[in-house]
């Protein structure tokens, strides 16, 4: 039914139902994949990547559909409508999305308020944050996301990979990133209590992740790996999507944007795999990008990742996925002899 519709379309009428679908309780999931990184602990390594929940509209619905995590965003400090229509679409034949949406969103205040309101206790929700296409200051726009969203985030999201701003990317080159890094670490400010019904107020400041591209050259896994243990970011997100362009067969092969789903598959487990061994496991990988079944999921486990993320896969899944992989991760760790999902982390 969905498919009747074009992209964007159908995705909001998913946002829509879901806001008015009863709240699901939390699932159960097997003891042994729940684990902690960057000091949270993780039900599931089975997360929603951002670009799903742009507003932070539906993050507790997605938690009770079997995310173990849900990453809401890209919210930027001023509201922006994003880049014109269309520009989301569909490779039905690829089992892959290209997106030009443009950190689309109703700015941060919007997000904050909603997520101030909810029960702090029902899971782990990270806010991915970025910087307006017309600022003036990009560094300044991350530094004021860190210090909006650091009393409702469980942790942040530094966005600097997404292709549809243009420039963005330049904020990983050397001089810029570190310069960018050394903000974010001083603007960080402790956490507040989201609520009074939540269990345990945070009194330190919410873990900080880094999400990279996957369209690097030779060099820049190890300067960015010793760019951000240096600056004291918790964890790397590897990767956004792509603006290289594999064999796809779809007609929509050649509209701009960011490319993502199966195509991504394998130059999103190439770039893991860099950032490992350019690490050597002294900072937390999260996968991302082109990750479908459970066989994915505990490939980039086993490659390094401590969780992984998903959304391409849902478009043509459904969100019974998340559930899925992470009773086939279970079902892994079995086979494997194995008593938690750390032990998986890295094991090939």
């Amino acid at each position: 039914m969905a498919f009747a519709l074009d992209a964007e379309t159908a995705h909001r009428a998913t946002i829509k139902a879901l806001k008015l679908a009863p709240p699901l309780p939390l699932p159960r999931f097997a003891p042994e994949l729940s684990q902690s990184v960057a000091g949270l602990t993780f039900p599931s390594p089975v997360g929603l990547a951002a670009g799903f929940d742009k507003d932070a509209e539906v993050p507790d619905a997605m938690l009770g559909l079997g995310f173990g995590f849900v990453e809401v965003g890209t919210v930027t400090p001023q509201p922006q409508a994003g880049n014109p229509r269309p520009r989301l679409f569909r490779l039905k034949e690829d089992r892959a999305v290209i997106n030009r949406m443009g950190f689309n969103n109703r700015g941060q205040a919007d997000a904050l308020a909603r997520l101030a309101k909810r029960d702090g206790a029902r899971g782990i929700v990270g806010v991915n944050i970025g910087a307006n296409k017309d600022s003036a200051d990009r560094i300044a726009d991350y530094v004021a996301g860190v210090r909006t969203m650091s009393p409702v985030a469980d942790y942040l999201t530094i966005n600097i990979s997404s292709p549809n701003t243009p420039g963005l990317r330049n904020l990983q080159a050397g001089g810029e990133l570190v310069e960018l890094l050394a903000a974010v670490r001083e603007a960080r400010a402790p956490g507040i209590p989201r609520s009074d019904t939540e269990a345990v107020p945070r009194t330190a400041p919410p873990p900080i992740f880094l999400k990279v591209a996957p369209d690097l050259e030779s060099g820049d896994h190890d300067r960015i790996v010793r760019a951000a243990i240096d600056h004291g970011i918790d964890a790397l997100i590897v990767a956004n999507t792509t603006v290289s362009r594999p064999p796809l067969k779809s007609r929509h092969a050649n509209e701009a944007g960011g490319l993502s789903g199966r195509p991504l598959k394998a130059l999103a487990l190439e770039q893991l795999r860099k950032f490992r061994a350019a690490s050597g496991g002294q900072i937390p990988l999260i996968a991302a990008g082109g990750i479908e079944n459970g066989h994915d999921a505990w490939e980039r486990i086993a490659a390094g990742a401590s969780l992984v993320q998903l959304y391409s896969a849902m478009v043509y899944e459904g969100p019974g996925i998340a559930r899925r992989i992470a009773d086939g991760l279970a079902e892994q760790l079995k086979r494997e002899g194995m008593s938690s999902i750390a032990e998986a982390v890295g094991s090939r």
